[in-house]
């Protein structure tokens, strides 16, 4: 038998009676991480990190029914061990581990492996069956390095100051915006201002310890507020929105690992793309496969057919696998919420 297999309503480990990060309602649901795309409303039972409790509770709301687990503790369930380990996308992000009858799988939901302060750093697993998102699957995308991305942001922004406009740099409101935060946590830029779907999430991060910069919920200020000079963190949602119009004359920045490419600036006609990613470049990604030892990768969203290629011609069993996730370019609907979720 095979210990995961993919259904109607996603992964599903029949022994264990479970789904990992499911697409429809079931009775226990193991989430990776509290992205929309993997951590849907309607389960019965959810079940993920120690870490990530409290933005999953953000996102489920005060009914949900959360069971979390701590880093490497294991769970029996029918006789399978389950435990949640460190997959370094977001806060409380995790990969799952699964064993039965001395088989071992694991699935890694979204992971990166290089540092980050906002989140436990990745762990790698030794495994006979690896589970791998593919989001940024081609060799193209390869990383700079964080600091040269934050000197640049910065640079950017006293540019903007200088010839008295404010900048607005987006970046996803679950884990890319409290990384850009954190980044900025020792810079010059002063209080930044949040959009409400930052600001709530980045509560849950102060909660849980991570050190980021001051900010204030922009829409506090007054009405005619001068925003000139100032740095504001806003979902891509929020692009072309009524509420960009408080702040003036504005200039925009992406923090994306989309950014990579120069057309993905130009169809959004943002005026800076910034090469940030909480996902793996195509080298940690090929390590990441590598360093597991598993002797067959299923390979799940985004760019999956090139990696898959790349492994089968290297002799490890590969194959793509289903998948509804959407990996970075979904929108989150706490991101949709906007202005709604903070009260």
């Amino acid at each position: 038998m095979t210990l995961l297999r993919v259904t109607d309503r996603g992964l599903h480990c029949e022994a264990g009676g479970f789904h990992i990060d499911p697409w429809q309602p079931v009775d226990l649901a193991v989430i990776t991480h509290a992205h929309g795309d993997h951590a849907r409303w309607g389960s019965a039972v959810y079940l993920c990190s120690r870490e990530c409790e409290v933005v999953l509770r953000t996102r489920l709301g005060t009914e949900a029914r959360i069971t979390a687990l701590g880093w490497g503790e294991q769970l029996d369930i029918n006789g399978v061990r389950l435990s949640l380990h460190p997959a370094g996308h977001i806060l409380g992000s995790a990969q799952v581990r699964v064993e039965h009858r001395g088989e071992v799988w694991v699935a890694s939901g979204d992971y990166k492996t290089d540092p980050d302060p906002t989140c436990t750093p990745f762990e790698l697993i030794r495994c006979h069956t690896f589970i791998t998102e593919s989001t940024f699957g081609l060799p193209i995308y390869r990383w700079p390095r964080e600091r040269e991305v934050f000197a640049e942001i910065e640079a950017w922004w006293q540019a903007n100051r200088d010839a008295g406009r404010a900048s607005v740099l987006f970046g996803y409101a679950l884990g890319k915006a409290q990384r850009l935060l954190a980044g900025l946590a020792d810079s010059d830029v002063g209080l930044i201002y949040t959009h409400g779907a930052v600001e709530r999430l980045t509560r849950d991060y102060r909660q849980s310890g991570v050190r980021l910069a001051e900010t204030r919920y922009a829409s506090d200020l007054p009405k005619g507020h001068d925003f000139k000079g100032s740095l504001i963190v806003a979902p891509p949602s929020a692009a072309g929105s009524t509420w960009l119009r408080r702040f003036g004359d504005v200039s925009t920045g992406f923090a994306s690992g989309w950014m990579r490419v120069r057309g993905a600036r130009r169809r959004r006609a943002l005026d800076r793309g910034f090469v940030l990613s909480d996902h793996v470049d195509w080298p940690s990604l090929i390590a990441a496969v590598e360093g597991t030892g598993a002797e067959r990768v299923w390979v799940t969203h985004g760019t999956r057919e090139p990696l898959v290629r790349w492994l089968t011609e290297r002799g490890i069993d590969a194959q793509a696998m289903a998948a509804q996730w959407k990996g970075e370019e979904d929108t989150d609907p706490v991101e949709a919420a906007g202005e709604e979720i903070v009260a």
